[in-house]
């Protein structure tokens, strides 16, 4: 055999090798981290490794993207009354604006892979700030009492307009909570009674208290210890019985050890859902697959592990690393995990991990002295801050047979980004919405954890006033 043969033959057997090896790994199994064409966005890097959640099964086209877009994010920007709706830019009235930006694709302003074009507006924006200026250059001309000689790289970073979400934004919502003092005089989270209107939203259903002689769980599965504490839980005295959670269905399961969410899902439906859109569940969503069955069966589906700490992008500390987070992991207190403390989840649960300074200066903030007092039952039930207060809030949301469910959202994008979402559900319920608004745009107040004063004021209330004391003027 020659030598260009043999130089051919390794060249075509390497080249074979090398392709079958990239070809398995992207489309099936092995470590994809080496085939990410770029760093991937705050919002999506935990699913980074799961190509088809985003790419369908095999790389296809643009539409594929954006379906897989709208499957997660579509119901959020229903929720938010989404200013910028794709159905508007069908209009052929906007053909021109669509020319400048096209605004019926996501990626049009959310590219991943591309580290180098992501904003310092956050939220994975990967084009120039000043993007309003492409549909709103005459905004000057037209409104010049308030916009006259603006920058627009101010116009969505300052707290006066956001793309989609501009709920506590609205002029009209601007001008009718204008005169509102900084603290309201009843300074109460909304929605105290959640699980009251839990049940009469369709919500949690309850059942009669069990006792300890009604425990169904076969003797080689129960002792004492677990026996007390569930019956001094929450489970027992809403009837959840043992074989509830860890043998749902009596005729083909065998005893479940340690039930997953799945088991937490059929009664907390709503809860779980938004778990699994968050931060903490998103790896646990359906379809978020590390590896896919091939049509020889040389690779088996295996799904995302769950987020753990060391995962994050935030500072986390170095202790909870290798922490999984599901449910128990937040709700569950003690050795056996039968007793379920929703105090732990609003406020220890959370600083178990996060070692931020936004985190970290939530036990010197005034926030936290109100959570302590109530909890030493010198405050009134609702006076205090916790971390779920203001980032896993009560809210009301449509199940799907479109009736209104009220729940504790485990979303956190619900309302963390951009923070004003957060003035309606939370802030609200203690503060005006001037002194809302100027906080939350304070980067180094909201590092500290709001001890202490914004150090900017946001005009868009005063702009707002000014124009409807001058409608002629400014039309």
């Amino acid at each position: 055999m020659s030598r260009n043969i043999l130089f051919w033959l390794l060249w075509l057997t390497g080249t074979i090798a090398i392709g079958g090896y990239l070809t398995t790994t992207m489309f099936y199994n092995g470590d994809r981290s080496s085939l990410l064409i770029g760093k991937t966005t705050s919002g999506h890097h935990q699913i980074e490794l799961s190509c088809n959640t985003c790419h369908g099964n095999g790389f296809t086209d643009g539409d594929t993207i954006q379906k897989a877009c709208l499957s997660c994010h579509e119901n959020e920007l229903k929720v938010s009354k989404d200013s910028h709706p794709i159905k508007k830019f069908r209009d052929p009235r906007n053909a021109a604006r669509l020319e400048q930006l096209n605004a019926m694709k996501c990626v049009t302003c959310h590219t991943e892979h591309k580290p180098e074009l992501v904003s310092s507006m956050g939220m994975g924006v990967t084009i120039p700030k000043d993007y309003c200026f492409k549909c709103h250059a005459d905004v000057g001309k037209d409104r010049p009492l308030t916009h006259k000689g603006l920058n627009f790289e101010g116009c969505a970073s300052s707290g006066c307009h956001n793309y989609h979400d501009n709920r506590a934004l609205y002029e009209n919502f601007l001008e009718k909570h204008a005169k509102q003092p900084e603290m309201k005089l009843t300074q109460l989270i909304k929605n105290l009674n959640y699980e009251k209107l839990s049940e009469e939203y369709g919500g949690l259903k309850r059942g009669n208290p069990l006792n300890l002689t009604e425990a169904n769980a076969p003797k080689e599965h129960i002792n004492q210890e677990l026996l007390d504490t569930w019956h001094d839980d929450a489970h027992a005295k809403n009837g959840v019985n043992c074989s509830s959670c860890h043998q749902p269905n009596k005729e083909k399961q065998a005893w479940i050890k340690k039930p997953g969410i799945a088991v937490c899902a059929t009664c907390h439906k709503e809860e779980n859902k938004s778990f699994l859109a968050g931060k903490h569940g998103m790896r646990l969503a359906p379809n978020m697959l590390q590896s896919k069955a091939d049509p020889f069966g040389l690779f088996k589906e295996k799904k995302l592990s769950p987020m753990r700490p060391e995962l994050a992008r935030l500072p986390m500390k170095q202790s909870a690393h290798g922490t999984e987070l599901t449910c128990n992991t937040c709700h569950s207190v003690g050795k056996n995990n039968h007793k379920f403390n929703i105090q732990k989840a609003k406020v220890q649960a959370c600083i178990s991990c996060h070692d931020d300074e936004h985190s970290k200066a939530y036990l010197t903030s005034p926030h936290h002295e109100l959570w302590q007092k109530e909890l030493k039952g010198e405050l009134p039930k609702g006076s205090g801050v916790t971390c779920a207060t203001c980032h896993m809030p009560r809210i009301a949301v449509e199940d799907e047979y479109e009736n209104e469910v009220f729940i504790i959202t485990h979303n956190q994008n619900d309302n963390l980004r951009p923070n004003e979402k957060m003035i309606r559900s939370v802030c609200s319920s203690c503060h005006g919405l001037q002194f809302s608004i100027d906080s939350l745009a304070d980067p180094n107040l909201i590092k500290k954890n709001f001890h202490g004063r914004s150090a900017f004021k946001i005009e868009s209330i005063d702009w707002v006033l000014k124009r409807s004391s001058k409608p002629e003027e400014n039309k």
